[in-house]
């Protein structure tokens, strides 16, 4: 198999790329607000909650999931979401790291 322009990138670099572009739909981050706000839900809560045909939202939090941004649970034929808080921490920690080379910058 053929060298592909992600191979020219740490993992690192590839694996925020995923999460950003997972978090660059704005049903996505309605989905994670409220996930947010319920802390956990079943899909057809999410469906309630949004203005998206049921599918639609499935593919949203398959995005998310792939991107390790939300984790479920089986709960007989339902899937409770939550946040992966250890994806969140990757986030924080990479904003917070430029924060910190930034701090006394000007341009």
């Amino acid at each position: 198999m053929g060298i592909t322009k992600s191979d020219f990138f740490t993992d690192e670099q590839n694996e925020l790329a995923q999460m950003f572009k997972a978090l660059a739909h704005p049903a996505r981050i309605a989905i994670i607000q409220y996930l947010v706000k319920v802390d956990t839900c079943i899909c057809g809560d999410i469906v309630n909650e949004l203005p998206l045909a049921q599918p639609t939202i499935s593919q949203h939090l398959k995005e998310l999931k792939n991107a390790n941004i939300i984790q479920g649970t089986i709960e007989g034929k339902s899937i409770c979401y939550c946040i992966n808080l250890e994806t969140i921490d990757k986030i924080e920690n990479h904003f917070g790291i430029i924060r910190h080379k930034l701090k006394n910058k000007c341009c």
